[in-house]
């Protein structure tokens, strides 16, 4: 008789060998990856465990991890969604890779700042204020309406007239007379808690007619369309402004939007502060460009609501009260203490409600950021305050089996915080997540169960894998982060002597209280203290707006992809003149974006083609051949080169050809050249696309520019954000050298390799928020070490071996 076997292993899916078939997948394959400067790199990530990306800054790790792995994963998820559904998603292109295998879904927390919505706050940006709207709209007395009423973005309506609803084929008609939707919203400040007045001496020149220049306001040129409209409006061109009828001038300020037709086009006449109420005061103030900045700082004074006080709430919304406090006052509380206020509560009613709201401030305050309060507004986060505050929602999530991907998570993290950030990602990790982080400092780097070292150098330098294995191995290589991986600074043996001092009273800014210090002149002071302890308070609130101060922050570099070093910096106007100079011909045919543009690619040296829900393809202009001019302008030459060619240079090779003894002698461009090597950015493109430089270069970049503003006294905050152990020490030559020429360098600092090269410490706590803003020390970094009195004294004279 003929037996049947069934092949159990078939049915239960197990390989040859007994184990499961699924179990097999448990690496993330990478074969092949090019993406910016990688060089054809393989490699293998184990799933379920942590890796960290290490390497100097610029050597590819951010091309691997976020532009190849995490890019890939998030392009596959969405074209899973229907076509329909794709053409309302931002369109991701294939990374250029070869094979990519075993991706899992990738969640990234990046370091971006968390938008400059004037209208985004921490509460609106985690949840917490819709759950706190759920909450008063329930249990509030008295009631005054839906979640919507405790909403500063939603303005209270009222409406009449006749509602007609479809039923069944039938129509009914209500008639409603002054029905209310109550909203939240202040009306006097429009929920934004401050209201704007114009210093009208900055908007206009009283002695001036319109067609002279008589407005101040930038982008108001008189030449274009902006006179057209005035005139077409009937305002009189040629009356001193100061002259004009009270009706003529509040129509040229106030005026209401109106349709005038001027030459044969219909065009829309609106009054100047109208417009400027629109156009610029609807930004916030840091995301501006900087000449608009400059304008809006000159012209308006924001004051504090009168009417919510700057809660920006209505009356109504502010009447109603839990357990005898009202939302705003809940939102200004700092987060630890809400998370208190909130267990005193008793409410079986919400009890779902007030359990998940309470996790939610929990998470802030495990996570680090207890000392924050829900009003805060979302655009004065640090970039590392932002990131963290981006992780809270993944920390009681139930998913498993899903890929972290973290950008230097320990960015503006004090030793002591860092300890705890470590033990976030390995509770991460042993959910069964995997987790990938880029990450530069030694003691994130030490608890990982797999290193992936990228190098050996930057840009061109770099994109190869120089190590892959364990902390163990990595210290044993002959590679930059593992003959730096136990690096320990020394404590100078001499410090520099102050020459005089800035002097700080009374200073009380967010969580300051009343703090008095003198910031030492003419040395390297190094201002450092816990997450939350009032650096930056100390900073922007009492020192950023004295004269000769020049402040270099942590916010973004913004550029598209037609923006490169060469612009950013300022370098390509010199090189622009004496390309001209040397040719005879205009300067404006240097320029990418103007008359020498290759009118094929219109300067941007690819072509894209859109192919709808598809991916956009990319690809070289056939034209210029990436080179982005017109072949005409590419037979202009200084030192015997063209544009295209400079572009495609070195900061280095740059600096060679217009130094004093270049080919090409111009000491405008040879300065801005000095200031990009200066910051250890010598192996940079000029040409290449600001997109694709990575965090700790952008970084670099925006210190070169702004090392150029006059100023005696620099603030730096935080400059080793994205650098290699190796890069701050060229960092720190670099502030010295900044010292040694006659000036004063002030750094927020968590980094000990900074703390232990100062001349002068000033450090802030000893806690966060309410716990924090007094000066628990001030003197030499020996003296810290020595006194172990407060916690960066424990953790400096731990690193450096005292």
């Amino acid at each position: 008789m003929a037996t049947r076997t069934t092949g159990a292993s078939a049915h239960t899916g197990q390989a040859a060998s007994g184990a499961p078939a699924a179990d097999r997948h448990d690496l993330i394959r990478v074969q092949g990856a090019r993406e910016n400067n990688l060089k054809d790199i393989s490699v293998e990530i184990p799933k379920r465990r942590l890796t960290v990306f290490t390497g100097v800054s610029g050597s590819g790790k951010s091309s691997l991890v976020f532009a190849t792995i995490a890019a890939e994963s998030q392009r596959m998820i969405n074209e899973t969604y229907s076509a329909f559904v794709q053409n309302f998603m931002p369109t991701l292109a294939r990374p250029d890779v070869d094979v990519l295998e075993g991706l899992t879904t990738a969640i990234i927390v990046d370091q971006e700042r968390m938008g400059a919505n004037p209208r985004s706050t921490v509460g609106t940006a985690t949840d917490a204020n819709a759950m706190l709207r759920i909450l008063f709209s329930r249990i509030g007395v008295p009631h005054i309406g839906p979640p919507t009423a405790f909403a500063f973005n939603v303005p209270t309506r009222v409406a009449s007239g006749v509602m007609r609803t479809d039923k069944g084929g039938r129509e009914e008609k209500t008639v409603v007379r002054d029905a209310v939707y109550q909203g939240g919203m202040c009306p006097r400040c429009e929920g934004m808690g401050a209201v704007n007045d114009f210093d009208l001496t900055a908007i206009y020149d009283g002695t001036k007619a319109l067609s002279e220049g008589a407005l101040l306001v930038p982008g108001y040129s008189m030449d274009g369309w902006y006179g057209r409209i005035f005139s077409g409006a009937g305002l009189p061109m040629d009356k001193p402004v100061g002259s004009f009828t009270a009706k003529q001038l509040d129509k040229l300020l106030y005026g209401a939007p109106e349709k005038i037709r001027v030459d044969g086009v219909n065009l829309t006449y609106e009054g100047v502060l109208s417009k400027v109420q629109k156009s610029m005061l609807s930004k916030d103030v840091e995301a501006m460009q900087p000449h608009v900045r400059r304008f809006v700082e000159r012209a308006v004074t924001f004051t504090t609501c009168p009417e919510c006080l700057g809660t920006r709430l209505s009356k109504e919304a502010l009447s109603a009260k839990v357990n005898g406090r009202n939302i705003a006052e809940l939102c200004s509380m700092q987060i630890s203490d809400l998370a208190l206020w909130l267990r005193e509560l008793d409410e079986p009613s919400v009890a779902p409600l007030l359990g998940g709201l309470r996790h939610l401030l929990d998470s802030f305050t495990e996570i680090g950021l207890g000392y924050l309060s829900l009003d805060r507004p979302a655009g004065t986060l640090s970039g590392g305050e932002a990131q963290r505050t981006k992780m809270i929602r993944h920390l009681g999530s139930s998913l498993t089996d899903v890929t972290y991907v973290f950008d230097e998570p320990t960015i503006g993290l004090h030793p002591h915080d860092i300890a705890r950030m470590n033990t976030l990602l390995l509770q991460l990790r042993d959910k069964g997540n995997t987790v990938l982080v880029v990450e530069h400092k030694p003691e994130t780097i030490t608890i990982a169960d797999h290193v992936v070292d990228l190098g050996p150098g930057a840009g061109s330098g770099g994109g190869t894998v120089c190590f892959e294995g364990t902390v163990e191995g990595l210290r044993a290589s002959d590679t930059t982060t593992g003959h730096h991986l136990d690096d320990r600074a020394v404590l100078k043996p001499q410090v520099r002597s102050a020459t005089g001092a800035m002097e700080v009273r009374g200073a009380s800014t967010h969580n300051l209280k009343d703090v008095d210090v003198d910031i030492p002149l003419g040395v390297l002071c190094v201002l450092t203290g816990v997450a939350g302890s009032g650096k930056s308070s100390l900073v922007q609130g009492s020192v950023a707006r004295r004269d000769g101060v020049v402040i270099v922050d942590q916010g973004a570099i913004k550029g598209s992809r037609r923006s490169n070093p060469a612009t950013y910096t300022g370098l390509l106007e010199p090189v622009r003149k004496a390309f001209a100079k040397a040719n005879g011909v205009k300067p404006a045919l240097f320029s990418s974006n103007s008359e020498g543009a290759c009118p094929t690619c219109n300067g941007a040296g690819v072509i894209y083609t859109d192919l709808g829900v598809m991916a956009t393809v990319e690809s070289t202009c056939e034209e210029c051949e990436g080179r982005r001019f017109q072949a005409s302008v590419l037979e202009y030459t200084l030192g015997g080169k063209n544009i295209a060619e400079v572009l495609a240079m070195s900061v280095g090779e740059a600096e060679a050809l217009f130094g004093p003894e270049g080919a090409a002698a111009t000491p405008a461009a040879h300065k801005v050249l000095g200031r990009l090597a200066d910051v250890g950015l010598g192996y940079l493109t000029l040409g290449q696309p600001l997109t694709t430089l990575s965090g700790g270069e952008r970084q670099r970049l925006k210190l070169a520019a702004q090392m150029a503003e006059k100023g005696d006294v620099y603030v730096l905050d935080e400059p080793t954000t994205g650098l290699h152990l190796a890069d701050v020490a060229n960092l720190l030559a670099l502030l010295d050298r900044l010292v040694d020429s006659g000036l004063s360098v002030v750094v927020i600092e968590h980094h000990q390799a900074v703390m232990a090269h100062a001349d002068w410490i000033i450090d802030l706590g000893p806690g966060a928020g309410h716990e924090g803003g007094r000066v628990v020390f001030e003197g030499t970094p020996a003296d810290l070490v020595a006194d172990r009195s407060t916690l960066t004294g424990e953790h400096l004279a731990a690193y450096v071996g005292a």
